[in-house]
Formats: structure tokens, C-alpha cells, sequence
């Protein structure tokens, strides 16, 4: 039967995948051979079981549909292997081809058996029906063949030696029909994509975008699949048969080359121009998503962030208080952190676009980068404000507790009473009071710069208030700092006044130790001056002029003594004067004004007795030294007999003395000097007496010195 073209034209869009079943059986085949008109060479091997016309119909409409029409135009010699089966079936595959491919049919070579059919032949006569069928059929023995094609394009089944294998040509159809088939549906798609992605209306873009972004199939893996089949055809051309291929090549057409190239050239063209959809897709939805991120950090830290701050204005009133504000800020920073962090990332992900140089996006880059950047730059400002302003708070509250505390000792060490021993405990208190002080004056000096340097971070506040009158919450915080600056100077002021008092009470205790000292030393000079009186203070001078000599001596020896004592009695009533300022009871009241007194009468008692023994010396002496002297200018004089009886009673009375001790009013008696020195002085008198007397015997008897004589 004799079908239309339409109907041609719809199994040539028939897939191998299909009618694989029927295309496995190599019904007919197109070997790659060409005839000596560079026609195609159609082979249809014929075998002994009987041959579905109709499968035998779709494998060649599916075969015809393989070349091109050019290739076509050169027209098909087709080889009809009847060697296996009968005339019959040969004959119809004949007349077939009549309806299948007139116009393309050039030759028809049937290859007989070698003993059957001469008889039937001769009933039918292919070439008388030339006109008929439209084309030439011949009979021919396999081995005639070659008259009519060379043995290159015959394959080994007619003696030639072109090398075909239909599986495997079957398989490389299915991988070009396949790829084929998805490189058409992903142009189609990628197309759709391409196209919707240049329209000038947003909404529509958008949409389209949407709907067909992604493909039914990845196009790498169809690409990839392209070039290996384009790379598999390309060898087989020029490999031939070379190398034991087990497959020739035929023209490009039939190879479908060009078709192969031209649809990954198609597909490279739209799948790069999908990349830069994506890519700009992709651009765009980061660009979103960090517009999105960026504006979450910005309204964070201006909203619950800054909220935060505000409500954190104080700076506590104790070192406790500070801290646990601290705490509470570190919190605050904690929560900061985790904003910055995404800050951090967010920065980096811009400076990426930014070098990618997409001039489109620089600008919004730029102000999504900038607006980011101030709003954490003011933030984290705000944050190490509060952090340091904190910091000077803690600290000015430590200086504080500090000092409250130096102040608190220094007072308790003025509450006590003093009650040293000596004044050198006394200097050393007062050196200690003076040092506590002093540590005071330091730590006042430190309390009021941290005061200052806090005042002057405070009154820098209002510069990040976001607007908010922080005047008030300053104001307290400055009456607070002022308040403690204040008390502690009131407290210092206090402390300093009562360590004056403290000061000059100590001064006086010292004066009055050392005025008591003094005075007892006053007492120890005289009872010294007292003893050298008595001990080495004996001598009566062996002549008048020696003896005023003595006497002037001891008058300045008593002058000293005087001078100690009143000395002692001005320290003693000094004493009085400051125990009266103090309040309290001298030690030296009742002990060392008695011994100065009593030291001071014993002295003057025997002070006395020694100026009344030198006197009796000196008058002794002198009336003894004008007897002695020969003076005859005064006879009367010289022998008056009261003289002698004077001269001779002091001189007794003198010695008589000289044996008196000292008597003390408490009835102590004391002697001058030792027994040996008085019995010298006694024994001169008795020779100056004993002169005198022999004078007087001189006197009364003048012969006795001229019979001497």
C-alpha cells in the first residue's frame, strides 16, 4: 500500500527510544557506505522467518529520516539481501519500497542465491516495471555486487570491507536522540527564562522568573553529555575504521554533527545568558537579604539598643552600686555583641559586591554600607562612654570608701585619750598623726581630680542623648559627686582641727615631759654642786690672800648653784602652768620640788657654814700675817696683847668649827671633806697659832731673841 508524506512526516519524528524493539532486529540498516553516485547505501537483510511488513515499513521511515535532505537528493541504492529468504517476501519488500521512498530510490540491488529462483524471475521482470516503480531493480550475485559498488562501501557480509555494528549505532542514536531531545526542551526553557528576564516590566519579570527559574534538567550535565558525543562523533570521522572502530563514520549529516554543534552552541549562548540571570538573581536576593539584615541592625540599635542605654543614666552611690551597674552594662554589650557580630559579616558581604564592580549596585552598596556603619560606629561610641563613664565611677567611689576610711582611723586615733609614757612616745604619735593626716591631704587631692575628670565625662553625655534632655539624671549625678567631694572636705576639715588640738596637747605633754625632766636634772646639778661643796670644798687657804681668793670662788660657785635652782623652780612652776592646760597631775608636783628644796637648803646651810668658816680664815689669817710681819713703823699695833688674845680666840674657834659637821634641818649631820683633810687644815692653824704665839713670847721677852741671836 501507498501511504502520504503527512504520514511520512510523522514517523520521521519517530524516536529510536520508542521503537527500540523493532530497530533491534536490523531490519534494514544504513552501513555508511556510499555508491559510486555518493548515494546512501540502504541495506535491508532479508532471513529465513518471515518479515513483519510493517515493522519492517516503521524502520525504514525511521531510517529515511536520519539524512538530510541534501543527502537525500543524491538519492539511496538499496541492497536487498534475499539470499535467506524468498521470492516472494523479496518482491514485496520491492514493491514496498515503491510506497515508502519512490522518489528517493536510485537502485535496488537484490542479491539472489546462487541455484534458486531462475524460473520465478523470469515471471516478473523488475526492469520491465522500471517506470512503474520509478526506480532501476536489479538481480545480482553477492559477489557481482562490486560492479556496481566499490568493496570499501560494502560491509563484510557482501565481501566488502566497510565494518558496521548495529548496536552500537543504536546505542549512539538513542544518546543523540536523547540529548537531542533534552537540549531542545532545556533551550526551550532556558529561553523562557532568558526572555522573561529582559522585559521591560518589573511585575512580569518577576513573574516569569518565578514560574521557570529553575530547569526540568541540569544543563551541565547535558552540556557534558554534548561534547561527549560530539567528541565521540568527531573521532569516529577521522578514525575511519582505523584502530579497530568498530563503527564507521557517514557524512556529518547522517552523524549529526552540525546538529550536535549547533545545539550546544545554542546552549552555551542561552545557559550563559541564564548565568548572568542567576547571577543577577542571586546579586539581587543578596543584596535583599543584606538590605534586610542591615535594616534589622539599624532599627535594633536604634530602637531596643538605644532604649537601653537611655534607661542606664546612673553612676550609684557606692562601690557595690557601681558594680552591679557594670554588670548590668556588661549585659547590655553582651546583647551588643551578637549585633555587631552579624555587623562584621554583613560588612564583609558588601565589601565583596563592591569589589565585584557592579556599577549598579555601588551606590545603594555604599549607602546600605555607610548607614550601617554610623548607626554601630555611634553605638559602640555609646557603649565605651557608658563603659568608661562607669570605670571613673567605680573608681571616684573607691577613692571615697579609701578615704572615708583614712578618715574614720584618723578619728578614732583622735578620740582616744593620750596617755604616753615619755616624751618620745609622744613625738612618735604625733610623727604617726601627722602621717595620717598627710595621707588624708592625698587622698582628698586624688577624690577631688576623679570628682573632676567624672563631672567633666558627665557633662559630655548630652552629646549622644539621641535628643533626650538628660538633664536631670546629670544634675543628680552631679549633686552626688559634689555631695561626697564636700562631705569628705567637711570631714577632712573637722579631723584637721581636731588634729591641731591634738597637736598642741602633744607639744604641751612634750614641754611638760621635758620641763619635768629638766627640773629633776636641775635637782641632780644642784645635789652634784651640793656634794663638791662638802667633798672638795675644804681648803681654808694658808694665807689671807688665798683665803679671798677661796671666798670669791665659792661666791660664784654659790652664783651657780642660785642659777641651778632657780632654774629648776621656773621649770617646776612651768610644769604647774601646763598640767593646769592639760588638765591633768604632774609627776614632778610631789616629788621634785621637795628634793629641789630640800637639795637647795642643805646646799645653802652648808654654803653658809663654808663662808663663815673662810671669813674666820681670811680675819684668822690677816690678824696673823700683821703679828708676823715685822713692821716697826706700828709698835703699838704689833704689840697690842689684844691682838694675840684675838688672833689666838679665832684661830680656837676656827679649829673648834672645823670639828663641827653640817647640820641638815631633818637633823642629818655632814662633814667637809674627809677626816685626813680637815686634820690638814687644822694642823696649819695650829702652826700659824703657834707662830703667833712665839711672836707674842718675842713680843714679852725681847731678851730671849738677842740671846737667840
Amino acid at each position: 500500500m501507498r501511504r502520504k508524506r503527512s504520514e511520512d512526516a510523522d514517523w520521521s519524528e519517530m524516536e529510536a527510544s520508542v521503537i527500540l524493539p523493532i530497530l533491534k532486529k536490523k531490519l534494514a540498516f544504513l552501513s555508511g557506505g556510499k555508491d559510486r553516485r555518493s548515494g546512501l547505501i540502504l541495506t535491508i537483510p532479508l532471513c529465513l522467518e518471515q518479515t513483519s511488513m510493517d515493522e519492517l515499513s516503521v524502520t525504514l521511515d525511521y531510517l529515511l529520516s536520519i539524512p538530510s535532505e541534501k543527502c537525500k537528493a543524491r538519492g539511496f541504492t538499496v541492497i536487498v539481501d534475499g539470499r535467506k529468504s524468498q521470492w516472494n517476501v523479496v518482491k514485496t519488500v520491492v514493491l514496498m519500497l515503491q510506497n515508502v521512498v519512490p522518489a528517493e530510490v536510485s537502485l535496488v540491488c537484490v542479491v539472489k542465491p546462487d541455484e534458486f529462483w531462475d524460473k520465478k524471475v523470469t515471471h516478473f521482470c523488475f526492469w520491465k516495471e522500471k517506470d512503474r516503480l520509478g526506480f532501476e531493480v536489479i538481480l545480482v550475485s553477492a559477489n557481482k555486487l562490486t560492479r556496481y559498488i566499490e568493496p570499501c562501501q560494502l560491509t563484510e557480509d557482501f565481501g566488502g570491507s566497510l565494518t558496521y555494528d548495529h548496536m552500537d549505532w543504536l546505542n549512539k542514536r538513542l544518546v543523540f536522540e536523547k540529548f537531542t531531545k533534552e537540549s531542545t526542551s532545556l533551550l526551550d526553557e532556558l529561553t523562557l527564562i532568558n526572555n522573561g528576564s529582559d522585559k521591560g516590566n518589573q511585575q512580569e519579570k518577576e513573574r516569569s522568573v518565578d514560574l521557570n527559574f529553575l530547569p526540568s534538567v541540569d544543563p551541565e550535565t547535558v552540556l557534558q553529555t554534548g561534547h561527549e558525543l560530539l567528541s565521540e562523533l568527531q573521532q569516529r570521522r577521522f578514525n575511519g575504521s582505523d584502530g579497530g572502530v568498530s563503527w564507521s563514520p557517514m557524512d556529518d549529516e547522517l552523524l549529526a554533527q552540525p546538529q550536535v554543534m549547533k545545539l550546544l552552541d545554542s546552549l552555551r549562548e542561552q545557559y550563559t545568558r541564564y548565568q548572568e540571570v542567576c547571577r543577577q538573581r542571586s546579586k539581587r536576593t543578596q543584596l535583599e537579604e543584606i538590605q534586610q539584615k542591615v535594616m534589622q541592625v539599624v532599627n535594633w540599635l536604634e530602637g531596643p539598643g538605644s532604649e537601653q542605654l537611655r534607661a542606664q543614666w546612673g553612676i550609684g552611690d557606692s562601690i557595690r552600686a557601681s558594680q552591679a551597674l557594670q554588670q548590668k552594662h556588661e549585659e547590655i554589650e553582651s546583647q551588643h555583641s551578637e549585633w555587631f557580630a552579624v555587623y562584621v559579616e554583613l560588612n564583609q558581604q558588601i565589601a565583596a559586591l563592591l569589589n565585584a564592580g557592579d556599577e549598579e549596585d555601588l551606590v545603594e552598596l555604599k549607602s546600605l554600607q555607610q548607614q550601617l556603619s554610623d548607626v554601630c560606629y555611634r553605638q559602640a561610641s555609646q557603649l565605651e562612654f557608658r563603659q568608661n563613664l562607669l570605670q571613673a565611677a567605680l573608681e571616684f567611689h573607691g577613692v571615697a570608701q579609701d578615704l572615708s576610711q583614712q578618715l574614720d582611723g584618723l578619728l578614732g586615733m583622735l578620740c582616744v585619750d593620750v596617755a604616753p609614757a615619755d616624751g618620745a612616745s609622744i613625738q612618735q604619735t604625733l610623727k604617726l598623726l601627722e602621717e595620717k593626716l598627710k595621707s588624708v591631704d592625698v587622698g582628698l587631692q586624688g577624690l577631688r581630680e576623679k570628682g573632676q575628670g567624672l563631672l567633666d565625662q558627665i557633662s559630655n553625655q548630652a552629646s549622644w542623648a539621641y535628643g533626650k534632655d538628660v538633664t536631670i539624671e546629670n544634675k543628680e549625678n552631679v549633686d552626688h559627686i559634689q555631695g561626697v567631694m564636700e562631705d569628705m572636705q567637711l570631714r577632712k576639715q573637722r579631723c584637721e582641727d581636731m588634729v591641731d588640738v591634738r597637736r598642741l596637747k602633744m607639744l604641751q605633754m612634750v614641754q611638760l615631759f621635758k620641763c619635768e625632766e629638766d627640773a629633776a636634772q636641775a635637782v641632780e646639778w644642784l645635789s652634784e654642786l651640793l656634794d663638791a661643796l662638802l667633798k672638795t670644798h675644804t681648803r681654808l687657804g694658808d694665807d689671807a690672800q688665798e683665803t679671798k681668793v677661796l671666798l670669791e670662788k665659792h661666791r660664784k660657785f654659790v652664783d651657780v648653784a642660785q642659777s641651778t635652782y632657780d632654774y629648776g623652780r621656773q621649770l617646776l612652776q612651768a610644769t604647774v602652768v601646763l598640767c593646769q592646760s592639760l588638765r591633768c597631775t604632774s609627776r614632778s608636783s610631789g616629788d621634785t620640788l621637795p628634793r629641789l628644796n630640800r637639795v637647795w637648803k642643805q646646799f645653802t646651810i652648808a654654803s653658809e657654814e663654808r663662808v663663815h668658816r673662810l671669813e674666820m680664815a681670811i680675819a684668822f689669817h690677816s690678824n696673823a700675817e700683821k703679828i708676823l710681819q715685822d713692821c716697826p713703823e706700828e709698835p703699838e699695833t704689833v704689840n697690842d696683847e689684844e691682838q694675840f688674845d684675838e688672833i689666838e680666840a679665832v684661830g680656837k674657834s676656827l679649829l673648834d668649827r672645823l670639828t663641827v659637821p653640817v647640820v641638815y634641818p631633818d637633823g642629818t649631820e655632814q662633814y667637809f671633806g674627809s677626816p685626813s683633810d680637815m686634820a690638814s687644815t687644822a694642823e696649819h692653824i695650829r702652826d700659824r697659832m703657834k707662830l703667833v704665839s712665839l711672836k707674842r713670847q718675842q713680843m714679852r721677852h725681847p731678851e730671849m731673841v738677842s740671846t737667840e741671836s
